[in-house]
């Protein structure tokens, strides 16, 4: 079997988009926002960010400058609506327990939804999250970027086309030491925020990415988590999750804020395997090594970054009426996924979803 690896990866989504650049109130701007997406929507081909929105005033005119938006708004401001004729869309970046709050502010104001992953600390208030969107009409995604990375939907093309025959078993595993140069009080750790700790924040990459390339959503949870050094008390410093798949196929999945750096996702079929590394960090530059049919390649992804190609894919998906992916429901999943980990861990117990 030859394998056909490609000299340029392109978007699978691309079609032409009319009334761009789809304009956004980011609200949230902590490091990703800055550090990540608003420079992300900078470089985008449909976006433009002309809102942004903080607990401090002082942040908010800081931004804004850097960024060059129209409005620099505090919370209340944002929930009073003003500026809300200057903006299409909101990207809502807080910390997950805040989502629902500022995600109900967004679709009584009708505008289109961005909202960071996961989409709120407990199954209970995404559900609440998405059906406020549903109720008002607006399109809500989850902001999986994993699923508009143009390696990782090449992955799940090859996958569909049999090139490493029937899917047997994921492994998928993310891991840093998150406070190494973090502040310990930082809301990551702190479960009323959070709803958790290494699972909610990255252990949610490998199981969701497992969930895309597969096609197919777990029927069933086994897993551990657990916490050793006293910053983490409370949550989960480490977790190791196998999900069940229709099929028989399983889905491997380590998570932990205080090990050393790992970023790997590899999947096994029938007949071959893709091996992706690293993956998950915001900054990766994918290594891909497909082994099928006696062969075995590898090849650098050379892609645009994914968080500029989720916003492009998100503004699309507005613009033209084409079905969002990961939208309110896939994202409800995952939460309801993460809830079933943590019943597991603490009763020892299968846990069917």
């Amino acid at each position: 079997m030859r394998l056909d690896i490609p000299t340029r990866l392109e978007r699978d989504w691309d079609r032409p988009v009319e009334h761009a650049p789809l304009r956004f109130a980011v609200v949230g701007l902590g490091g990703f926002a800055r550090n990540t997406a608003l420079p992300a929507i900078e470089r985008s081909d449909y976006c433009t960010t002309t809102a942004v929105v903080s607990g401090s005033a002082e942040k908010a005119a800081r931004v804004s400058d850097a960024f060059d938006a129209d409005w620099a708004l505090t919370y209340d401001e944002f929930a009073d609506g003003t500026g809300r004729d200057d903006y299409d869309a909101v990207y809502v970046v807080t910390p997950n327990a805040l989502h629902r709050r500022h995600v109900a502010t967004a679709a009584e104001f009708g505008k289109a939804v961005l909202c960071e992953k996961p989409l709120e600390s407990t199954a209970g208030r995404a559900e609440g999250l998405v059906e406020t969107c549903e109720d008002a009409g607006v399109p809500l995604m989850a902001a999986y970027r994993m699923q508009t990375a143009r390696s990782i939907r090449w992955i799940r093309r090859q996958i569909d086309d049999g090139v490493i025959g029937s899917p047997v078993q994921v492994h998928g595993e993310f891991s840093f030491r998150l406070l190494a140069h973090g502040d310990p009080d930082q809301w990551r750790i702190d479960r009323e925020l959070a709803g958790g700790g290494a699972l909610m924040d990255i252990g949610v990459y490998p199981m969701n990415t497992a969930r895309f390339v597969l096609g197919a959503d777990p029927v069933a949870v086994r897993a551990t988590a657990h916490s050793v050094e006293p910053p983490f008390e409370g949550v989960d410093e480490h977790v190791a999750v196998q999900l069940e798949f229709p099929d028989a196929v399983t889905a491997s999945c380590t998570a932990s804020f205080n090990a050393a750096g790992a970023s790997r996702f590899a999947v096994t079929g029938t007949e071959g395997r893709i091996v992706v590394e690293p993956v998950f960090g915001v900054h990766d530059d994918r290594q891909i090594t497909v082994t099928a049919g006696g062969s075995t390649v590898t090849f650098e992804a050379n892609e645009p970054h994914e968080v500029r190609e989720e916003f492009d894919y998100f503004a699309t998906a507005v613009r033209t009426d084409m079905a969002i992916e990961p939208d309110g429901r896939h994202g409800l999943t995952d939460v309801r996924v993460a809830d079933a980990v943590y019943e597991s861990s603490e009763t020892g117990r299968r846990v069917e979803l």
